[in-house]
């Protein structure tokens, strides 16, 4: 491998050419076309910096923007009565030139001390309440002072776009694309909405959806200028995240913790939940931050009531506890405040304040891990059947008229009110086979196995079932899973013991159950030790019931029989055990056990991948909470030609990290060895496929932006080089690396059936696609509620040279190799599986849950555990 080409510089590659396969179908898509009409001027880009009047930098989102408010207000004729727009930080972009290239401002923002500076907290010591009453009735308003540079740094042409409609691409089209990005975003501030990217939700009521613990679903509208080989045009879309509950902080925590009244609230709990979060606090109408709880309750929450200004021998003032204060002082009545914690907004002295007065601002987004209740009911509040889209994004056009904004305006921005239309082709489902070589050919991108064997079943002979179930006979899951599994050909001998839970355990942890749980499974075989597989200790499958979807009891349950014993083992914690159910589970069974359920007919003959040795990479990287750290995954292909096994490698990373660390990995102090993940799975490919090395190597890879494309192909795929090149130095294996992108907003709809999501094999490579590079959208699943999200694929990197419509043909094939249902699914099946693989690693990760929730400490990267020798080749993440 020549030095030089591993480190040079790369760059995505540029559309080679369009497919030509499938059925042609008319559609239209979310996508508005615009026209940039005064395209011979340009955009100035000025930095700004805002300081206090003592200079010191200006914290806090958010008052920046009325700074710039302020100074459009206040400087107008210094402006030439400019509008500008300001992303919120320290950019500024105007329609041609300010009269300077430098100029200072200085801003005074009044404030009403009662809704922002009031100060009728209880603050410990620092001075006397009355003294903070008698300064607001001297000076109704507070004012504060701001010095503000503006800097002149560059300037954008706008005719990048009618360069760009020319062939003529650069990265100036991304430049004027951001600068009209932002004046939607300045515009939804105005209109005071929560900003997620470009995303914009409003506090409408009609928009949220209680999906329970205190979380709301919230419908919002996303907004984005998108260069297309068609030019450029708007894309708009329903959008949505998750907010806290707003109202009543008591109420809240009450809904959070799903407890039927306020007595039964964790305390501990609510103050790391409680952290950070925005309230308003009444009567005094002052919004703050949430820095924490007091110590004792408010009837008991003591604080020294000083003399004028607060001086004096501390020890000499009278101690007040803080629900006497508002009670007596400020002639506040308190209903259930005295028996509760106060809240503290005190940045380094306690302010405290009964926690009745206080209540959640609206808007604030709830950024953990939503539980499977919640997100079953978060995702059944956004579905939208394509029709009801369409309906929607054409009222939203005419309600937000952003052609109206007066930025867009001067520089010649319209906006079209129709799709756009485009033509899609539609592929062919690939012919699949399973047992006994009969073939089948999916419908609607679906297929049924019912009565049919296996492609390659297994068979279970040594196998046990515990329960954390109570009251339920587990004797019944045994029965159906051998009758439905011999109809698939899966022979499963009795379960060499079923045990359930001895009750006395049950309120204990979940970890401490399931240590009990081994020790009655231990026990119970002790006699029955020569039924077990030679030299096995414990059975070679286990069934765990489990008593709900979100049992405690799975993290700790997966680490000890995967980790600890090297157990494959299925939970099972549906209470609906029908035939369907059953069907589904004995394929996850069958595939953790080695087996498929079906193959390609083409995996033995497609000429991209039979003529010569190929392997496929999926990779994904999982982020949890805050300070959790991430999890990457990795999955390689084994048994080439095969395209439907995979191994998994998995590492923890710093938390929120994207670009994968440990492709390659020397060890500290071990230069020439290697303990990444490519390593792994390579070698797991040449020991599985007859020692032959891959001389081609596909790479899927899930979760990056389009900003990150250049560390793909720089820094991740630098690794993998590096990695191919210390296992064999001689070995030269070609590379083709695909980014699959979920997060977009594009959306297709049938021309002359908008009722309908589009067919199954559905692809687009022209007119929405990117003007310059490689990239295609599939939607080869069938959708059956709400509208069908195709994903986008982009090829950075093609050396092995696959044509266009093989590489689509591919893509959609490896849709079908999904082995835990039998319908294609959304995405290629490698990323799938390296999803799945990091987000059940994820269960493995030990650290400190206080340190996580206190919303500033992080949990140390620890390395995961390895998986036990006798699972770590299996599909366990099925």
């Amino acid at each position: 491998m020549d030095k030089d080409d591993n480190n040079r510089v790369r760059s995505p590659m540029s559309r080679p050419g369009f497919g030509m396969k499938g059925r042609k179908i008319s559609l239209c898509t979310n996508h508005f076309r615009v026209e940039l009409t005064n395209s011979s001027g340009y955009f100035f880009h000025y930095s700004v910096s805002i300081c206090n009047k003592d200079g010191h930098p200006v914290e806090g989102k958010g008052i920046g923007r009325r700074i710039m408010d302020k100074i459009h207000e206040t400087y107008k004729l210094e402006l030439a009565e400019k509008d500008f727009s300001y992303d919120g930080e320290s950019s500024l972009f105007t329609w041609g030139a300010l009269p300077s290239k430098a100029m200072d401002f200085t801003v005074v923002l009044d404030k009403i001390s009662s809704k922002r500076n009031g100060d009728n907290s209880i603050s410990n010591g620092s001075r006397s309440p009355t003294q903070g009453d008698k300064k607001r009735q001297k000076c109704l308003f507070q004012t504060r002072t701001f010095r503000v540079a503006i800097k002149c740094v560059g300037k954008i042409p706008a005719g990048a776009i009618s360069d760009m409609l020319r062939g003529k691409y650069s990265e100036e089209v991304h430049e004027v694309i951001k600068v009209l990005d932002i004046v939607l975003r300045q515009r939804a501030a105005k209109q005071d909405c929560l900003i997620v990217r470009q995303s914009f939700f409003h506090d409408d009521q009609r928009n949220f959806t209680d999906i329970g613990g205190g979380v709301f679903a919230c419908k919002g509208l996303h907004s984005s200028f998108c260069p297309t080989q068609n030019g450029l045009t708007l894309n708009m879309d329903s959008s949505r995240t998750t907010i806290l509950k707003p109202g009543p902080v008591l109420d809240f925590l009450v809904s959070n913790q799903n407890v039927k009244n306020p007595s039964c609230i964790d305390w501990s709990k609510a103050r790391r939940m409680l952290k950070n979060l925005r309230i308003k606090i009444f009567p005094y109408d002052r919004e703050s931050r949430i820095t924490g709880l007091s110590e004792y309750v408010c009837k008991q929450q003591r604080f020294p009531l000083g003399d004028e200004g607060g001086r004096g021998d501390e020890s000499q003032k009278e101690r007040v506890t803080v629900y006497d204060y508002f009670v007596k002082h400020k002639k506040i009545h308190l209903r259930y405040s005295g028996d509760f914690p106060c809240i503290n907004i005190g940045k380094t002295k306690s302010k405290l304040y009964p926690i009745e007065l206080c209540s959640l601002l609206p808007l604030q987004r709830y950024t953990k891990e939503l539980s499977i209740p919640q997100r079953l009911k978060f995702i059944e509040s956004i579905r939208q059947k394509p029709l009801d889209k369409m309906t929607m994004l054409t009222e939203a056009w005419k309600t937000n008229n952003y052609a109206a904004e007066p930025m867009l305006q001067f520089c010649g921005v319209s906006i079209s009110s129709s799709f756009t239309q485009v033509e899609g082709r539609v592929l062919p489902a690939p012919k699949l086979i399973v047992g006994r070589g009969e073939e089948i050919f999916p419908r609607a991108g679906c297929w049924n196995l019912n009565r049919k064997m296996l492609a390659e079943p297994m068979s279970l002979h040594s196998w046990a079932v515990v329960s954390f179930r109570s009251r339920f006979d587990a004797s019944i899951v045994c029965k159906d899973l051998a009758k439905f599994g011999e109809m698939n050909g899966i022979f499963m001998e009795p379960p060499i013991c079923i045990i359930e839970e001895n009750g006395r355990f049950r309120q204990a942890p979940p970890a401490i159950r399931v240590e009990r749980m081994f020790e009655q499974l231990d026990m119970q075989l002790k006699p029955l030790r020569a039924r077990l597989s030679k030299n096995k200790t414990w059975p070679d499958f286990i069934i765990c019931l489990l008593p709900n979807k979100d049992s405690e009891i799975y993290g700790p349950w997966k680490r000890k029989t995967l980790i600890e014993f090297g157990i494959s083992n299925q939970c099972i914690s549906s209470s609906k055990l029908d035939m369907q159910y059953f069907n589904s589970l004995l394929l996850k069974i069958n595939a953790k056990l080695g087996g498929l359920h079906s193959r390609l007919a083409v995996e033995w003959n497609c000429r991209v991948l039979s003529k010569k040795p190929t392997m496929i990479f999926g990779m994904d990287v999982w982020h949890g909470y805050h300070g959790v750290p991430s999890i990457a995954a990795v999955v390689g292909s084994r048994c080439w030609p095969s395209l439907a096994r995979y191994r998994a490698s998995v590492r923890s990373q710093s938390p929120k990290t994207e670009m994968i660390d440990s492709l390659f990995k020397p060890p500290p102090g071990n230069a020439e060895k290697d303990e990444g993940m490519i390593r792994e799975l390579l070698v797991d490919f040449y020991s599985s496929s007859g020692k032959v090395k891959p001389s081609q190597i596909i790479i899927f890879r899930d979760g990056v932006s389009e900003s990150e494309f250049k560390q793909v192909l720089n820094v991740e795929f630098h690794q993998i080089l590096e990695a191919c090149k210390r296992l064999d130095s001689d070995w030269n294996p070609k590379f083709t690396i695909i980014i699959a992108q979920k997060r977009h907003h594009t959306k297709f709809f049938q021309s002359g059936q908008p009722h309908q999501n589009v067919p199954p094999g559905t692809v687009v490579d022209s007119k929405v696609c990117h003007p310059h590079y490689y990239d295609f959208y599939m939607c080869p699943h069938a959708a059956f509620s709400g509208t069908a999200r195709p994903i986008h694929y982009h090829i950075l990197l093609d050396e092995i040279g696959i044509p266009s419509d093989e590489l689509q043909e591919l893509v959609h094939s490896l849709s079908y190799v999904y082995q835990k249902c039998t319908k294609a699914i959304s995405i290629v099946t490698p990323i799938r599986y390296a999803h799945l693989a990091a987000s059940k690693t994820s269960h493995f990760l030990q650290y400190a849950t206080s340190e996580i929730f206190s919303g500033h400490t992080e949990a140390q990267v620890s390395d995961l555990p390895k998986l036990h020798k006798d699972v770590c080749k299996s599909m366990f993440f099925c």
